[in-house]
Formats: C-alpha cells, sequence, structure tokens
C-alpha cells in the first residue's frame, strides 16, 4: 500500500484492498446503479465473480463504497474498468485512490500501459491519462468491444497512461485473436 493509501486509510476506517467474493454482490449492485444510468456497461453477477481478482474496493464498516477493476488485455497493458463510487461517498477521493491502486498493480506487473474507456475524461486526465483513438487499442476493440452492443456507435473516450516512457506496447496482430475470417462468394450472396 501507498504512503497516500496509508495516510488516507489512517484518517478514517476506509481502507483500499483486492476484492474478495464475499464482495461480489455489492460490488455487482454499484456498477449496474451506473449502468441503469447509462454511465458504464453494465455487468453480470457471474462476471464480477468470474473477475473477481481484477477488483480492487475501498471498503468501510463492512460496506463497498466503491471498486475498480484492472483487467489485463495483454502482457504489457491493462484497463482500468467498472471505476464506481457510491454516490453517498462522493467527494472523499475514493475513485482517485481506485484508480491509483490500479496502477500501482499494473506497476508491479511491469505493464507498460493501462487505458480506460470513459465518460469522464477530466478525471483520468487528472491521473495523467491522454485520449487516443479507439483503434488504437486493437485488442481492446477485438476482444471486448466487438461484443458490445455499442459496438457501432461507442460514445465512451478511449484515454491511455503511459507507464514506462517512450515505451511502446506490443504490435496487435489479428491472429492473436479468435476472429473468425468469413469469406463470402458468388453472386447469389
Amino acid at each position: 500500500m501507498s504512503l497516500r493509501l496509508r495516510v488516507f486509510a489512517l484518517k478514517s476506517k476506509m481502507e483500499i484492498r483486492k476484492a474478495k467474493t464475499a464482495d461480489a454482490v455489492q460490488i455487482h449492485a454499484l456498477v449496474n446503479t451506473y449502468a441503469k444510468q447509462e454511465q458504464m456497461l453494465p455487468r453480470t453477477l457471474l462476471s464480477v465473480y468470474e473477475n473477481i481478482r481484477d477488483f480492487h474496493v475501498a471498503v468501510e464498516d463492512g460496506k463497498v463504497l466503491g471498486c475498480s477493476g484492472l483487467h489485463f488485455t495483454w502482457g504489457d497493458m491493462a484497463e482500468v474498468r467498472s471505476l464506481a463510487v457510491d454516490e453517498s461517498a462522493g467527494k472523499r477521493g475514493i475513485g482517485r485512490l481506485l484508480v491509483e491502486a490500479n496502477i500501482a498493480e499494473a506497476r508491479e506487473h511491469g505493464l507498460l500501459q493501462v487505458y480506460a474507456f470513459t465518460y469522464v475524461t477530466g478525471f483520468f486526465a487528472k491521473l495523467g491519462f491522454r485520449v487516443v483513438a479507439h483503434d488504437s487499442l486493437p485488442r481492446k476493440v477485438w476482444m471486448d468491444c466487438i461484443n458490445c452492443p455499442k459496438f457501432n456507435c461507442c460514445d465512451e473516450v478511449a484515454m491511455v497512461l503511459d507507464l514506462v516512457e517512450d515505451a511502446k506496447p506490443e504490435t496487435f496482430d489479428v491472429s492473436q485473436v479468435n476472429i473468425p475470417i468469413v469469406k463470402i462468394t458468388g453472386a447469389g450472396r
């Protein structure tokens, strides 16, 4: 835990920690509260359980006040996703602490970049993220976005934080993902 996290935790009863399966129901409810407001994509409870190791949570008195996942998408990059803070706990810096925990974990794994698809660009910009084109993150597009109901009309902004200066992630090759190649032949298609 960083010094900033420790100092914050000492000033309150809240702690930032890796999620446990016992947190899944609260994470699911929190994320889907914002999904109903169309501020993020919904998650099933199964998805939360399957990805529970991705999450950090902010917990106070047994209640999950916030969550954020760090989802690894390749050997050198990961996505910050499902960042949500309970409205009653807003303006306490919980979102920032959660993303900082994600970034610290990414650094521990030697990643070159973390990225987020978001509607709150100002928040991520304050943490050093920069706006990029969606197609600059092809693994995200071809592994996740392709299955998203918003694929052809995505209104989220892609943002990247470089963890290692001047380092570039591994070049994308479509053979790295299982995309079926469909060949259409004949005049009667």
